[in-house]
């Protein structure tokens, strides 16, 4: 799940970057570049929250000194 997280990231980054470059239609442009971002937004804030809770699932309660 976490690599499909990833490749989703990197891919609407990628898009995102180069569509002002590729797209000339001003509609066009920023209709690829809203779609993207939310892409990548939704990727990063569901990696953030993966790796949150891998965190606190990891520790251990009750620590030997």
């Amino acid at each position: 799940m976490k690599i499909l997280l990833w490749l989703a990231l990197a891919i609407a980054l990628v898009v995102n970057i180069s569509s002002s470059f590729i797209i000339e239609d001003s509609t066009r442009q920023a209709l690829v570049s809203v779609s993207t971002g939310a892409i990548a937004l939704a990727s990063g804030i569901t990696l953030f929250m993966k790796r949150e809770r891998n965190r606190n699932r990891n520790r251990n309660p009750n620590p030997s000194s």
